[in-house]
């Protein structure tokens, strides 16, 4: 049965992070209504190849987005190409590269900022362009648009991981701490998304090191969390789900056609 689903990218979030410092997701895994995984990001390990490739389920050497100066639209078919095609509603609270890769590019904020147009791939959008964006207002923004528009699939993507991660680095109490707010955030409406029928991914494009960076091959830097939380999942323990099969999935999800690989383990 088709579900609408909540992909939550909680940017710059080592797994080695997540493992210790999101104590509402992981109540929802103790309480068997939850699972937790552990995902290799693909690479480069840098934000815009990693929106495109958990967006897309396209490797960012094949999809030409192999850094984060390349600024222009996507040549992939996304998640929202596959929903808005099959009659479904898309929104995003999200970082403006997302909106550069599938609706207008280059990003004009007094255009874009704020969107609502239904032949966008995304059609109802509030986009930021500060890393230092309050988390806090990036949840309210998002929140805004599912209770506005009822989307039957929505993009949630904070940034301030991330931005605590390259001022302070991975081992530092400012970038723990931005993950155990981002659960404090994700714990004001998580339940709320599940009783409304969402079904919630929560992830992240890629982790963080202690030179206040990403880009390379440490297991820091690539290995990212996957929580999944809905009645649609198997929260089968032996899943084994992937960066790429993350659109797919949630294709699968939604119950619109697709051709991207998905993980069957993941779901029921």
């Amino acid at each position: 049965m088709p579900s609408k689903v909540i992909l939550v990218v909680l940017d710059g979030l080592s797994h080695s992070v997540a493992q210790h410092a999101m104590g509402h997701l992981h109540a929802w895994c103790d309480a068997g209504r939850a699972a937790f995984y552990r995902l290799d990001c693909e690479l480069p390990a840098l934000s815009r190849p990693l929106y495109e490739a958990i967006l897309t389920g396209v490797r960012p050497i094949d999809s030409g987005i192999v850094h984060n100066d390349v600024s222009r639209l996507s040549r992939e078919r996304s998640m929202f190409h596959y929903a808005r095609d099959a009659g479904l509603s898309t929104a995003a609270a999200a970082y403006h590269w997302v909106s550069e890769l599938y609706n207008r590019s280059p990003f004009v904020a007094v255009r874009d900022r704020h969107t609502s147009d239904e032949s966008l791939p995304i059609q109802y959008g509030h986009f930021y362009y500060a890393d230092h964006y309050p988390d806090s207002h990036l949840f309210v923004d998002a929140e805004s648009l599912r209770l506005q528009h009822a989307p039957d699939l929505l993009l949630v993507h904070p940034m301030n991981i991330d931005d605590a991660g390259h001022k302070q680095g991975l081992d530092s109490p400012q970038y723990r701490n931005a993950a155990r707010m981002a659960d404090v955030l994700l714990a004001d409406h998580l339940q709320n998304w599940v009783d409304a029928g969402y079904q919630v991914l929560v992830t992240a494009d890629h982790g963080m090191n202690v030179d206040r960076s990403h880009n390379g091959l440490l297991p820091e830097e690539r290995q990212v969390p996957l929580f999944v939380i809905g009645d649609a999942f198997s929260l089968d323990a032996n899943a084994r789900p992937r960066q790429l099969e993350l659109c797919g999935s949630i294709c699968q999800l939604l119950g619109v056609p697709h051709d991207k690989p998905y993980c069957a383990e993941l779901l029921k």
